[in-house]
């Protein structure tokens, strides 16, 4: 071995979103006189930049190098131990290649971000919101979920009441929420509430909502009914008060006549009633005829060539996410597969792509503003959009208020909007129905470049989130796989 090498320290400590430097001393102990390259590798290598790439030394010199390490303040910076290594290849000698290795600590930071979807549910009995939690921080989440409402108006049944979650990934907490006392009659009542995530030792952090109750009957046939009642007791008594005495009058002048007012000793015959009308059916109507103006040039007599028959134009069909993840599905019905398109900002929606391949453009600056996706073998799949939002006061977008669409194998689920003044989308949630499966999925960010695929996890109320959290950005192209 002709290089001598010692890292200052062999160990260091960094903040997220912060820098450290590491010295890289190393003496060319041959003969010759040989140049270095410098080579970051590991996990942490894309956080890591040298100075110099590249040093030359005479034989029995000394040179030193910097490593710089900015971790970004995003969940992918995992807090804790972190090891760290340097390949140095010698330009005379590259089989001499040596590799001093090293350990960075990365500091770890929570941030929790909750919203309620939807923010505002309507009922006479219950409301059913989701509060989506995300963990944006570099350690695991533990928390729990509670509810409250000025007046003690409403009771709550969270499920799960508390969630543990893991950097960079989200949970849903499913609330029904109940009014104490029912709307019999009268209009629509809204009802503020809040839930709180609550952390050991942290603030909670808390989410308002709102909850419209309505009434089972409107106000006006409260209303209505009173007087109908108000008026059929007057009625009433009107009657008896003033009805007049037929039958004295009758006894009296048959007694003067001598007739006897004793009942006959047969009573008649009842009388048959007559039978209920057999149901009217409705007859279908015909649309009628269009009728054919014909043309000034044509006669009486002429042949049918002269006419202004208008020539019929058959559009193609529209070929949909869903359209070819059915072909997918009959040119290989063993596997699992997925098909997608993405509406391009000036481009409108692409043709449509399967099974990992690209859906957008890169490179170009042009925004998606809502995907079409399909899937076969999976038991269909559910999707949210996340999106840019102009009044943001921490600089990130949010969830559109469509809540989650789910739709079954084989038919086309649209997120986000078509719209010329729809919001870019920044990102979005998606899971698959069948709990033994997964999905997964890569997004290509303005600025940014492709980010690393991953996958949600087997189980029913997981998902998987993709994009960015900025205002800033958006997204540009999509892959998935199931």
């Amino acid at each position: 071995m002709s290089l001598w090498t010692s890292l200052e320290p062999a160990s260091a400590t960094v903040d997220p979103g912060g820098r450290t430097t590491v010295r890289l001393r190393l003496r060319n102990t041959g003969d010759i006189v040989d140049e270095y390259r410098f080579e970051p590798v590991g996990d942490i290598a894309p956080w890591t930049t040298v100075e110099p790439q590249t040093l030359r030394l005479y034989p029995g010199t000394t040179g030193t190098v910097e490593l710089t390490f900015a971790p970004p303040r995003t969940p992918d910076a995992r807090a804790g131990a972190n090891p760290f290594a340097v390949r140095i290849t010698p330009t005379e000698h590259p089989e001499a290649t040596t590799v001093p290795e090293g350990n960075l600590t990365i500091t770890p930071f929570t941030e929790v971000r909750a919203e309620l979807v939807p923010p505002t549910v309507k009922g006479r009995l219950r409301g059913r919101p989701k509060l989506a939690i995300d963990n944006l921080g570099n350690t695991k989440l533990t928390a729990s979920v509670t509810g409250s409402d000025n007046g003690d108006q409403l009771s709550y049944d969270i499920h799960p009441g508390s969630v543990q979650i893991e950097p960079g990934r989200a949970a849903f907490v499913k609330t029904t929420i109940k009014p104490r006392d029912i709307i019999w009659f009268g209009s629509k009542e809204q009802r503020p509430y809040t839930l709180a995530v609550q952390r050991s030792g942290v603030t909670p952090l808390e989410v308002e909502g709102t909850y419209v109750q309505r009434g089972f009957l409107p106000g006006w046939l409260a209303t209505f009914l009173g007087i109908a009642l108000a008026l059929t007791i007057t009625f009433v008594m009107i009657w008896i008060a003033y009805k007049p005495n037929f039958r004295t009058a009758a006894t009296e002048q048959l007694q003067e006549a001598g007739v006897s007012t004793l009942p006959p000793s047969s009573a008649p015959a009842s009388v048959a009633a007559p039978p209920p009308p057999s149901p009217t059916v409705s007859a279908v109507v015909e649309p009628p005829a269009p009728q054919v103006t014909p043309s000034p040039d044509a006669g009486d007599g002429g042949s049918g060539s002269g006419g202004t028959e208008q020539e019929k134009e058959t559009k193609a069909p529209e070929v949909t996410a869903a359209t070819a993840v059915q072909q997918a599905a009959a040119d290989d019905p063993g596997k699992k597969h997925i098909c997608y398109r993405a509406y391009v900002t000036g481009m409108g929606w692409t043709n449509p792509s399967c099974d990992g391949a690209i859906a957008g453009t890169t490179g170009q600056d042009k925004p998606l503003k809502a995907l079409n996706i399909a899937v076969s073998g999976t038991n269909g799949t559910a999707a949210t959009a996340f999106v840019h939002y102009p009044a943001s006061q921490d600089g990130k977008g949010h969830y559109d208020g469509a809540g989650w669409k789910g739709v079954v194998d084989g038919m086309d689920n649209y997120i986000g909007s078509t719209k010329n003044d729809a919001p870019n989308m920044l990102g979005f949630a998606i899971n698959v129905g069948d709990s033994k499966n997964v999905i997964c999925q890569t997004v290509h960010i303005q600025s940014q470049g492709w980010l690393n695929m991953s996958c949600d996890e087997p189980g029913g109320d997981n998902y998987i989130f993709g994009g960015t959290l900025a205002n800033s950005l958006w997204l540009e192209a999509v892959k998935f796989t199931v």
